[in-house]
């Protein structure tokens, strides 16, 4: 099948030809025509396997036949978690509505508002946002949806993660109750399906893959190892396998910055990005990595969905998600679009817990190779309740949650996840740009 057969126009065949893109994948091939007719979407499929693409041009194509939009109004929202996530669905608009008389812009928070409400004043065919900054755009009366014709979720699963579900339900409220209503994730989870019910209508449901699974594309190891050792191996492994692109995560803001001044004393180019971190340092350290400048870098989940970055070959969790689902999302950044990837975890003995999770939730033993000088002093124990390949296993109820970020990146004051931590341990597009 051709992306031609799909019921695309030559402008956007024009643009996904200059791509290098000749047939589309089977989350394309499904979804575009269902968007194209109208129908509200749920779609669900593995990081890597072209969901943008699989909304962004049904979606431009069908602007294309409307009014343009007035002052200060929005024809179809994008909403995504992050903003890195933000920065990759507005470079994908430009690209695909480069031959198109249509206005795209992206914003989000940790920049300065007034260059966004400036670029909103003419109106917009495509707005894609982070929530929190959505809001603030709408409150300063610099945003209106009289003339919304397209509602978007992107990575639906990630937002109800980090928190967003307030602010989405805000959102929904200033929506007219007639649009077109896609939902685009890597997994549909209940609470997922719960948040549906609210926002389809008569949806076409989309699944190209099992929920929770990791691509075939990507080959899994782990390393046993003592905790404070870890950084050492780390050095060894990218040294020793001459990484040259390597993406690691870690679980907190401190760690990904204290992990980030070691590797730079001994030599390794590294650079970290997380919600600290301003957005202009942030989307130069994403630059300075695709470019090679850089050849390790360090960042936190909040990162972990808004990363696109072509052929990367590895992905290293310096430390385990206490999410099981961010373990997918993060390996998921490797073996895209059919590429080969490698995904390896460093695991002591404290992230057992952690360990069995993930391989209940992807149904299957992750290889264990014990690296010669590493053995661990506290042995990591056998994971008896990780199932077999092919075999079912249960759910991970009880774990707790990531928390939600503000538009700054920071997390707010008296969230559940910081009431949750005295009980438990624990693509570059500029900001604002209008094509």
């Amino acid at each position: 099948m051709s992306f031609a057969s799909l019921g695309l126009s030559a402008p956007l065949l024009k643009a996904v030809a200059d791509q290098g893109y000749s047939t589309p994948s089977p989350i394309q091939e499904q979804a575009i025509p269902a968007v194209l007719a109208g129908r509200d979407v749920m779609a669900a499929a593995q990081t890597g396997t072209g969901k943008t693409a699989g909304f962004t041009l049904p979606m431009l194509e069908r602007l294309m036949a409307g009014k343009p939009a007035r002052g200060n109004q929005v024809r179809a929202l994008v909403l995504t978690p992050t903003r890195e996530l933000a920065a990759q669905v507005g470079e994908s608009v430009s690209i695909y509505g480069q031959n198109l008389k249509l206005r795209s812009a992206v914003v989000f928070g940790g920049v300065k508002i007034n260059p966004q409400m400036m670029r909103l004043r003419g109106g917009v065919d495509v707005l894609v946002a982070t929530p929190g900054r959505l809001l603030d755009l709408y409150q300063q009366n610099a945003v209106r949806f009289d003339q919304l014709e397209i509602l978007v979720l992107d990575e639906a699963d990630r937002m109800l993660d980090m928190g967003f579900i307030n602010d989405i339900r805000k959102i929904l409220n200033l929506m007219p109750k007639r649009r077109q209503n896609l939902m685009f994730s890597a997994t549909f989870s209940d609470p997922i399906r719960k948040l549906a019910q609210g926002i389809v209508n008569d949806p076409v449901e989309v699944s190209v893959n099992p929920g929770n699974s990791t691509a075939d594309t990507v080959t899994q190891w782990l390393c046993p190892v003592d905790k404070k050792r870890k950084p050492e191996l780390l050095l060894k492994l990218i040294g020793e396998n001459q990484w040259e692109q390597v993406l690691v995560f870690t679980k907190t803001k401190h760690g990904a910055n204290k992990l980030t001044r070691y590797l730079e004393g001994f030599g390794v180019k590294a650079a970290a990005i997380h919600g600290n971190k301003s957005q202009g340092a942030r989307t130069r350290a994403l630059a300075d990595f695709k470019s090679g400048a850089i050849t390790t870098l360090v960042a936190t989940d909040i990162a972990a969905r808004g990363l696109d970055i072509d052929q990367l070959p590895q992905v290293v969790n310096f430390e385990l998600p206490n999410v099981s689902e961010d373990y997918v999302h993060r390996i998921g950044r490797t073996g895209r679009a059919g590429a080969k990837g490698q995904a390896v975890s460093l695991v002591c003995e404290e992230e057992l817990e952690f360990l069995i999770g993930i391989e209940r939730l992807i149904r299957q033993t992750v290889e264990r190779r014990t690296i010669e000088g590493f053995e661990p002093v506290h042995p990591l124990p056998e994971s008896k309740g990780a199932k077999k390949p092919g075999r079912r296993s249960g759910s991970n109820r009880g774990q707790s949650r990531p928390h939600k970020e503000h538009k700054d990146g920071q997390r707010p004051a008296g969230s559940a996840q910081a009431r949750r931590r005295s009980r438990r341990p624990r693509s570059t597009q500029p900001a604002a740009a209008v094509s």
